[in-house]
């Protein structure tokens, strides 16, 4: 999944494709490297990010979803909290919602039934303005699989099929170095689901912390922590730098289980 944020404040590459004709010459120089889906963001998400409105999330969005729409036949997945806005997106051409809050928005579920799209479930806690002020769990793990299993019946529930569900733990959403690691060292328990798993890990801040690289440089580290993930069982990695990615995921692949 090669990400395209359209926003002017994302942690990794904020400003970068904020205009159409960026955004759309990126997201298909990623179809290109071999993204076999693209992920478009209009809302930045990262710690401490201030909310936008849904118009600016649509206005920003929507231009580059109808444009790719018509340039590739890759699926497109929106990255938004809101029902309103994955239910533009989906009319102008999208596939998928990525909801990084997990349903938090009750018509979220509705939007995706209605559309019969893909719908990845994330796991966070708080929002993105509180997330990691002082993430606290009991049981990191249990907490996580129980939320995800409560949604997944929830999209169930409003008529979303079971083969258009992915749940995804929300590495760096509410959750401190340790609890990234208990996460990615027991993915077994997240595959356990029964749903896809999708792991988005590329150029976090748990990387720096044990590296100290900044952002720019951590590709090595997000190389190394998707190719454990495939080889426990993540179906789709969320990446910005899709080339390298796709070569690290055919020999993850490749690998005994």
């Amino acid at each position: 999944m090669g990400i395209l944020n359209v926003t002017p404040d994302s942690f990794a590459d904020g400003g970068r494709y904020v205009g159409l004709a960026e955004a759309v010459q990126h997201g298909l120089e990623m179809v290109d490297e071999g993204a076999d889906l693209l992920d478009i963001g209009g809302e930045s998400t990262r710690p401490g990010a201030p909310p936008v409105e849904p118009q600016v999330e649509i206005d920003r969005v929507l231009p580059v979803v109808e444009t790719l729409r018509h340039e590739t036949e890759k699926p497109i997945s929106v990255d938004t909290r809101r029902a309103v806005v994955a239910r533009a997106a989906l009319a102008a051409g999208a596939n998928i919602i990525n909801d990084i809050s997990g349903l938090a928005d009750p018509g979220m579920a509705d939007v995706a039934a209605a559309a019969d799209a893909g719908l990845v479930i994330m796991h966070s806690q708080g929002e993105p303005r509180t997330l990691q002020l002082d993430p606290q769990y009991d049981d990191v793990l249990t907490e996580i699989c129980a939320h995800l299993r409560e949604r997944a019946a929830q999209a169930r529930a409003a008529g979303v099929r079971d083969g258009r569900i992915v749940v995804d733990p929300g590495i760096g959403f509410g959750k401190t170095l340790a609890h990234n690691l208990t996460i990615l060292r027991n993915l077994d328990r997240l595959c356990a689901l029964g749903f896809p798993l999708l792991i988005g890990v590329s150029r976090k801040a748990f990387i720096g912390s044990l590296s100290g690289a900044p952002v720019e440089n951590r590709l090595p580290g997000t190389l190394a922590a998707l190719t454990l993930a495939i080889a426990a069982g993540a179906r789709i990695v969320r990446v910005h730098d899709v080339a390298p990615a796709v070569q690290a995921a055919a020999v993850a692949e490749a690998l005994p289980r």
